[in-house]
């Protein structure tokens, strides 16, 4: 057998989120293995990292061993793309060498939340998440807080299936671009919906329910001031950096 890298996204909204589930085959996991199992691949697929129901993915990376029948990996590409489910789309197939693992080979995660000040509308519904009024100034400033080393276990849900609870996040920052207002965090890592909660809290500020101070705070495991969780329909796992 001989591994490959496979590059694909997915629309998060019609899937119960990335993994393999034991009460439903529809997650993109899921979805995978039966067209794999379909075309004699038998190797279990290996992500980056999950992703929850509803959550969005332009760039999620798997590895998976290959039969070695299977060595046209463009032929491969074609038709996972026929088979699989049309939210699901493999963008690229490569070799990689044995060692490379989809997860722990990974060096960082780029995630982007996507919000639009504005009346929702049903053909952004399902990506985009609506607010009626936002500060931008405050988030500019605020999200800046994250960046460093930090133990986050305050801002973890529950069933995170880790007891290490120590990120870096490199970079966060957040920008206008085309009526749209979009938030990045790149780290090594993040705990299990660590984003939305971090969203989340950036909203209690702007909206003028909390304060930067209390952020901070929190960020240093002083004490939880905020379990807002920010929609899931707004996020997206952008790129895996190895």
């Amino acid at each position: 057998m001989s591994r490959v890298k496979i590059t694909l996204s997915y629309n998060g909204s019609v899937f119960m989120g990335s993994q393999q589930q034991l009460n439903t085959n529809n997650t993109v996991m899921g979805h995978l293995i039966t067209v794999f199992h379909r075309l004699k691949i038998t190797s279990t697929p290996k992500a980056s990292g999950r992703t929850d129901r509803g959550v969005h993915a332009t760039h999620q990376v798997i590895h998976v061993d290959l039969p070695e029948f299977w060595d046209d990996l463009q032929r491969l590409k074609e038709i996972l793309n026929i088979q699989l489910p049309s939210a699901i789309r493999i963008q690229r197939i490569e070799w990689v060498d044995d060692n490379f693992h989809a997860r722990y080979s990974a060096k960082r995660r780029v995630y982007r939340y996507i919000i639009k000040e504005d009346e929702t509308n049903p053909f952004e519904d399902n990506f985009v998440t609506f607010l009626s009024k936002i500060n931008r100034e405050i988030i500019v400033d605020a999200i800046k807080c994250f960046i460093g080393t930090h133990n986050f276990e305050l801002f973890k849900k529950s069933g995170c299936d880790t007891d290490h609870f120590v990120r870096i996040i490199y970079r966060a920052y957040a920008y206008s671009y085309k009526g749209y207002f979009i938030l990045v965090f790149e780290g090594n890592g993040f705990l299990r919906s660590q984003i939305r909660l971090m969203v989340g809290f950036l909203l209690r500020i702007s909206a003028g329910k909390a304060t930067k101070e209390q952020l901070i705070e929190q960020i240093n495991c002083i004490k939880r001031h905020s379990t807002d969780i920010a929609p899931h329909n707004g996020l997206y796992l952008t790129r895996i950096k190895y």
